[in-house]
């Protein structure tokens, strides 16, 4: 089965919103939190929940930053976002020493055996008598996310070799803000899935995924992450603009033939990812689209990948000229730019949802050369 439809079904029955697999840092971190919070914006969460959940997610990137080994298994820290049927999950992932697994494991045991109400007077004891470090203080970045929804923390530790084990921590909120852990449950927190997901992301090269209703503003904020995340990459400036361009234009795509979130939630939600591959960009996107549409689109994709550049260009200014208020010409533009800044041919397919829908698939390959 093709990449894309491996991600789009897993996605979607996991229930997936956001994954990020690679370095965090201070710069990246706030489109993260951004993506999130507009996100919750179309939900029932109120302020208080966003609030609580916003600072819950915040803690949680700070404590994946300060506690992962940036030059030897930085790359393999892990922030996911998903949905439930009351709010959202927060998972995050990072590589820690065996060593310090003892230690950390006694402070997670003793942050969920707190009595919610005795949480906050614990959390100034500590304040006040903590040595801070660039580490954090004992215990008290877990004491600030447990203070944060006022319940547990989940949790797993995972082997990787003698030295090394993946460190899961999962935190599930309600629309209120309020953390969601069923104490009766008999079935221990497992990180499983979570370490799958790394490794999927590790095996395809894959370092964000998107997955959800595509609005101007996660647009915004799906762009300003990947833009942060270039300027980290060790890439000619060029390259790095013509991704930038590119994957603008597939989210303009993307939102142009959107049915809307309600119809998308029911039948496959669109979705964004981006792999990395020995300096080539492979951007992709799916979206629901009518089917009435299928066959124009289909037509304006074959025409487009048939020319050199040359052909493009005059493709692009007849474009240009024919375009009146009520044409469908932009969407013929925005393909032909992405031939354009990419130098890759659009490799697309559509699988059919039902009578009324389909499901388009398309990757771009954004190289060193811009050759067609």
């Amino acid at each position: 089965m093709d990449l894309t439809r491996i991600i789009r079904d897993k996605m979607m029955k996991e229930r997936l919103m956001f994954a990020y697999r690679g370095v965090v840092t201070n710069e990246n971190s706030e489109p993260l939190l951004m993506l999130l919070e507009n996100e919750m914006k179309n939900s029932e969460y109120g302020n208080v929940g966003r609030k609580r959940l916003f600072m819950f997610v915040l803690e949680s990137l700070q404590n994946v930053s300060r506690h992962s080994n940036k030059d030897q298994h930085g790359n393999m820290s892990l922030v996911v976002y998903s949905k439930t049927d009351n709010g959202y999950t927060v998972c995050t992932g990072n590589v820690i020493p065996n060593e310090t697994i003892s230690l950390l494991r006694g402070k997670l045991d003793e942050v969920n055996n707190l009595e919610t109400n005795d949480i906050r007077g614990v959390y100034r004891q500590m304040l006040s008598k903590s040595e801070l470090s660039n580490k954090g203080g004992a215990g008290l970045g877990l004491i600030e996310m447990a203070k944060k929804t006022g319940n547990k923390l989940d949790f797993d530790f995972l082997k990787i070799d003698d030295n090394y084990s993946y460190y899961i921590l999962s935190k599930t909120v309600d629309s209120g803000g309020v953390g969601s852990h069923d104490n009766r449950s008999q079935e221990q927190f497992s990180g499983s899935s979570v370490a799958a997901l790394e490794k999927l992301m590790d095996e395809k090269k894959i370092y964000l995924i998107w997955s959800g209703h595509v609005s101007p503003e996660v647009e915004k904020e799906v762009i300003s992450f990947a833009e942060t995340k270039l300027s980290e990459e060790d890439l000619e400036s060029r390259q790095r603009k013509r991704v930038f361009i590119t994957l603008v234009e597939l989210l303009d795509n993307v939102e142009n033939y959107s049915p809307g979130r309600e119809v998308e939630e029911k039948f496959g939600r669109p979705f964004a990812m981006v792999r990395l591959v020995d300096k080539v960009f492979y951007l992709s996107t799916g979206n629901l689209i009518l089917k009435s549409k299928v066959k124009q689109l289909k037509e304006k994709l074959d025409a487009v990948n048939k020319l050199d550049k040359e052909g493009l260009k005059a493709l692009f200014i007849k474009s240009l000229t024919d375009q009146t208020d009520d044409s469908d010409s932009t969407g013929n533009m925005g393909l032909i730019e992405m031939v354009k800044k990419s130098g890759s041919k659009l490799e697309y397919f559509f699988d059919d949802i039902n009578d009324d829908y389909s499901y388009y698939s398309l990757t771009v390959a954004v190289k060193e050369s811009t050759e067609v």
